[in-house]
């Protein structure tokens, strides 16, 4: 079975994308899943989330401009029962190296062709931004899910990204579809959060069932370099993160 290669990604910062990522590649692994998660973001969040060195360890950067077969950047994570290839700071320049490139746009698709075959979901961290290495994983993937924080102004932004998936699609990537659209940071005191749930669900028909509340809990785990279901495995964001997997495995179960 190929993977099914899923990008996440929103332009706009701190709509919990990074979080989403993580916490999705751990739940759908707690599923029987065989996922590889694989940070883009010179950042490096997703990495550290997970406990790992990205500057000790050959990472995405590495694969995508320096030779390495992709299998060597791979890093078993055993306690998420995952792998991951990393970021590190050499990520930063990554952008303007792959400018001059030939075939840019499909650098990273090639790269992950060889490990296609033994996962079953191939996660891609975006950085908060549509640059080249976005592009990339848009390129690559067969699906976008796209975190939307549950605040004022949530949708600003996302019908450039939309524009730019149309872009991708027409120019590309003509398979690429929106698997979800997963809504974060719910606050149940405030009635800006409902009105935010109701009008992503009225423009967006992919939106997930599933609302992910607001949690301190979620917002410590990364700096103890472990999932929500390692750090509180039966807490309220847990249990809503364990519900988005089971979503996007119903939703690809039916074809969608």
């Amino acid at each position: 079975m190929t993977a099914r290669v899923v990008t996440l990604a929103n332009q706009k910062g701190g709509v919990g994308k990074t979080t989403t990522a993580v916490s999705v590649a751990a739940a759908l692994a707690r599923h029987n899943q065989r996922v590889l998660l694989v940070d883009l973001d010179a950042q490096a969040n997703a990495t550290s989330a997970l406990g790992v060195d990205g500057n000790s360890h050959a990472g995405i950067y590495d694969a995508l401009l320096d030779g390495h077969a992709p299998a060597e950047c791979v890093v078993e994570v055993p306690n998420e029962q995952l792998s991951m290839i990393p970021a590190s700071r050499e990520l930063s320049g990554a952008e303007v190296e792959l400018v001059p490139l030939m075939a840019r746009e499909h650098r990273l698709s090639t790269t992950l062709a060889p490990l296609l075959e033994s996962y079953d979901w191939i996660l891609l961290d975006c950085p908060p931004s549509l640059g080249l290495l976005t592009i990339n994983a848009l390129t690559a993937s067969t699906n976008v899910v796209i975190p939307v924080q549950c605040e004022y102004m949530a949708l600003e932004g996302l019908s450039r990204l939309t524009e730019t998936l149309d872009l991708v699609r027409k120019n590309l990537n003509p398979q690429l579809t929106v698997l979800g659209v997963v809504l974060t940071m719910f606050d149940v005191r405030t009635r800006l959060s409902q009105d935010v749930v109701d009008e992503v669900r009225k423009h967006f028909a992919e939106t997930l069932a599933t609302v992910v509340p607001r949690s301190v809990r979620l917002s410590e785990a990364p700096s103890h370099g472990c999932s929500i279901f390692r750090y509180e495995p039966g807490g309220r964001a847990a249990q809503a993160y364990d519900a988005v997997a089971k979503e996007l495995l119903e939703r690809v179960r039916v074809g969608v």
